[in-house]
């Protein structure tokens, strides 16, 4: 439940700390007090958009928090457990909002995104206002709301995730046809490439030797001059550079043998000798190797120009080339293939259509039952909301076939399953049930959407514990376009739901008001430069006083507080006996 929220600075509120009580709870005041910022407040702590205007003028920041106290167990705790919130009982929800419209949120004091608040929501609050009163008209709200009501949200989610292995594998199997539908081509496409390849065979490493090889055969005259030069000079008689090296190794060596500190410099003057007689021997033999040969050279040319048309087409590096080589050859390979994938691949579409169907139709079976026990306790509702000859049908039927998507026993599949589903009312006795949008006024339309609330509220009790469900239940002027008796059962109704959950209710009748356990009045001060909005709790003469306006709508009289303190006395006894 919600036990406490405080606002700092956001639009027209300067400070405010609002403690609500567990069950009815009731925020009245005159038209444009601020009631509805209060909501809004609520709304931002709860993952809304955040906006610059926000921010009281004259502030730098607003700032709003909200004290919740959640327990140690259910799926609220669980949800925050797996963000790595810590809880113990309590969650403390800080929304931040800047100047400039950018806003942060806290959870327990850890930073948050706006994404895992908004994901919180629903565990943490169910706002229901004028406009939701207007979106009960929304035919593809309802098949949710009988889901919620027969308590098949889980079955409704496996259903989804078969439904989606299912449209994969027909994603799947559509491009299978369409390859196989341009395989010919393709596939001789793919071959006539690597045909190509393939002829010319290019190997691992080739190219630099090549290259190599062409330089040499290019150079070749000059290469044979050189090297025959340098192999004459190192070897020419006992005038060479290997012979004479030689004699002054041998004139070191006799030395040494008078001064052994100089058998270190002999020793390397002599591998020095040797290293240059064996470099002379392999000039000598490169020389004799050199010679020009014309036709050697086209081929080596031949074949890099090849290689590089390869590369150019396919590469750019040679690598590439061998890894365009092998995706063709997968490729081909599985073209051959392609027959036995369409095959597999509509086997396991089949299976899976079938699977899932047969999952569809047991839920449409259970949506069925429960959806004649959800009309017939709506229409309860509504007659006890003053609406005592009303009949609503909540109407379950086959979603039309297209081409677009699979369909199982003459049905649409979707990921909800084969089903629509459409509330239809009868207002009178004699007429035929027909679109809540088409017939119904505004506040029929909010008596329907209480009594759907209070068909939904016995189900969120914690089923391990048996107490109050978590959250707060917010009624946002539902009374919109009702009074006298009726507004007085509308009062009862919400009394009801506060008897299972925390209710927080805008209102602007006394007859609603006065079946709250708390009552908290919105005011409006304009004595200074700045509007501000305060909230007090009303007590005693106060809330006779807040009544006694809500029922004359002007100055407050005896006969006004009278009637205030009998019409408080009376929702007493109801309350009371109710319980």
């Amino acid at each position: 439940m919600l036990a406490e929220l405080r606002v700092q600075n956001f639009i027209l509120i300067d400070q405010l700390e609002l403690r609500l009580e567990p069950g009815f709870n009731v925020l009245t005041g005159e038209t444009g007090a601020g009631k509805s910022i209060v909501v809004g407040a609520l709304g931002l702590v709860l993952g809304g958009r955040a906006r610059a205007e926000m921010v009281r003028p004259g502030a730098e920041e607003a700032c709003v928090e909200a004290l919740f106290e959640v327990g140690t167990a259910g799926p609220l705790v669980d949800r925050l457990t797996e963000m790595g919130v810590p809880v113990e009982g309590e969650l403390v929800v800080r929304r931040v909002v800047q100047t400039s419209g950018r806003s942060r949120a806290y959870l327990n004091g850890r930073l948050c995104t706006v994404g895992e608040l908004t994901s919180l929501a629903t565990l943490l609050a169910d706002v229901t206002s004028q406009h939701e009163s207007v979106a009960l008209t929304d035919q593809t709200r309802h098949l949710l709301y009988l889901d919620r009501y027969a308590q098949l949200e889980a079955e409704r989610a496996a259903l989804g995730e078969l439904v989606d292995e299912l449209l994969t594998a027909t994603r799947k199997l559509a491009a299978l046809r369409a390859q196989e539908k341009g395989r010919a081509e393709r596939e001789a496409f793919l071959r006539f490439q690597l045909e190509a390849i393939d002829e010319i065979d290019p190997q691992p490493g080739e190219v630099e030797p090549l290259e190599q090889e062409r330089n040499r055969l290019k150079h070749a005259e000059r290469l044979a001059t050189t090297t025959q030069r340098v192999a004459t000079q190192l070897e020419e008689d006992d005038r060479g550079l290997c012979d004479r090296l030689g004699r002054l190794a041998a004139d070191l060596r006799g030395a040494a043998e008078i001064d052994r500190s100089l058998e270190t410099l002999a020793s390397e003057l002599d591998d020095c000798w040797t290293r240059l007689q064996d470099c002379s021997r392999e000039v000598a033999r490169y020389a004799e190797g050199v010679s020009a040969d014309p036709g050697r050279l086209g081929e080596v040319q031949d074949r890099l120009y090849k290689l590089e048309e390869l590369r150019r087409k396919h590469g750019p590096t040679e690598a590439e080339v061998l890894e365009t080589r092998e995706r063709i050859r997968e490729e081909i390979a599985t073209l051959d293939g392609v027959d036995a994938a369409i095959d597999d691949m509509q086997a396991k579409e089949q299976e899976l259509l079938e699977v899932a169907g047969q999952a569809a139709q047991a839920l449409s079976k259970r949506r069925r039952k429960a959806a004649r026990r959800l009309g017939d306790v709506i229409s309860s509702e509504l007659q006890a909301l003053g609406m005592g000859r009303a009949k609503v049908v909540v109407d379950v039927a086959p979603l039309e076939r297209n081409d677009a998507s699979p369909s199982y026993a003459g049905a649409r599949l979707s990921r909800e399953g084969l089903d629509r589903a459409q509330f239809l009312i009868a207002p009178n006795r004699g007429m035929a049930p027909r679109p809540l949008g088409k017939i119904a006024s505004g506040g029929e339309l909010s008596r329907a959407l209480l009594a759907l609330k209070r068909a939904l509220a016995g189900l969120e009790l914690d089923l391990r514990s048996g107490s109050r469900a978590p959250g707060v239940q917010v009624f946002d002027e539902v009374d919109s376009g009702v009074g006298g008796e009726t507004a007085d059962r509308i009062g009862r109704a919400i009394a009801g739901i506060a008897s299972q959950r925390q209710v927080l209710c805008i209102t602007h009748l006394a007859a609603i008001a006065a079946h709250a356990q708390a009552h908290f009045i919105v005011t409006k001060d304009e004595a200074t430069r700045t509007t501000t909005t305060t909230i007090q709790r009303a007590n005693g003469p106060a809330r006779v006083a807040e009544i006694a306006r809500m029922l004359t709508g002007a100055k407050v009289t005896g006969p006004a507080k009278r009637a205030a303190k009998e019409l408080l006395a009376l929702a007493s006894v109801v309350e009371n006996a109710a319980e």
